[in-house]
């Protein structure tokens, strides 16, 4: 099964934005991921809502956004307004996940939770049924570029025995560090969204980046079936 790619809108041109939608929207890229940082919950400010509705106009593909701001349960609305399809929420900001899980879903978005590298999928067992998605952070949020934690790894696979014993239907999406080397080893643990942002719009290339990183571990499995036959 080929993962859904995710480009991370944060690391594309702002002095040139259409043409990056423009590149997504033609490419084989499934979603747009939007970062969506306050300055308080992480030491970065990125964009708000103006940027979201303006990518949303030009968008032929859902909008995935990612809220990594404190007491996100009051822009829900907000975000579904401009145009999200996806709304994501971190686990270590909200007091109340559940409430705010739910007021996810009735704004008829797919609701998801991200885990800082720090805190450990346990604490999503209660909820996981609850759940469309969970992003496990892969670098701490906040800056893009940073070095993959090979620990990530380990979380997915724990967060995939979560849901199957959970028999929950959650997507497992990995966000920080994902490039050529780290997108097979996170699809084999159990991966099934890849964000990827510097490593795609720097690229010489990023159309075919972003079609090497859909086509990485369909190559794999078609080695793996063969050395079985």
């Amino acid at each position: 099964m080929k993962p859904i790619i995710a480009p991370s809108m944060l690391s594309a041109d702002f002095c040139n934005l259409a043409k990056d939608i423009n590149l997504v929207n033609q490419s084989q890229a499934d979603w747009f991921h939007l970062d969506i940082m306050d300055g308080m919950f992480v030491p970065n400010i990125s964009y708000g809502l103006p940027v979201v509705k303006a990518i949303r106009t030009m968008a032929e593909k859902p909008l995935d956004v990612h809220l990594m701001i404190m007491d996100p349960g009051r822009y829900v609305s907000d975000f579904k307004k401009a145009g999200a399809d996806l709304l994501t929420v971190h686990y270590e900001a909200v007091t109340h996940l559940h409430r705010v899980v739910w007021q996810i879903k009735s704004e008829d978005m797919l609701a998801g939770v991200a885990l800082n590298p720090h805190t450990p999928v346990m604490l999503l067992d209660d909820i996981i049924q609850d759940l469309d998605m969970v992003l496990i952070m892969s670098v701490n949020p906040g800056f893009g570029g940073q070095k993959f934690i090979p620990n990530s790894l380990k979380k997915i696979d724990e967060l995939a025995d979560m849901i199957v014993r959970r028999n929950s239907n959650a997507l497992i999406e990995v966000d920080g560090g994902v490039d050529d080397e780290t997108a097979p080893l996170l699809v084999e643990a159990g991966a099934d969204v890849l964000v990827s942002g510097n490593h795609i719009f720097k690229s010489a290339d990023p159309a075919a980046t972003i079609e090497a990183l859909k086509a990485e571990y369909e190559e794999e499995e078609e080695v793996d079936d063969n050395d079985i036959d």
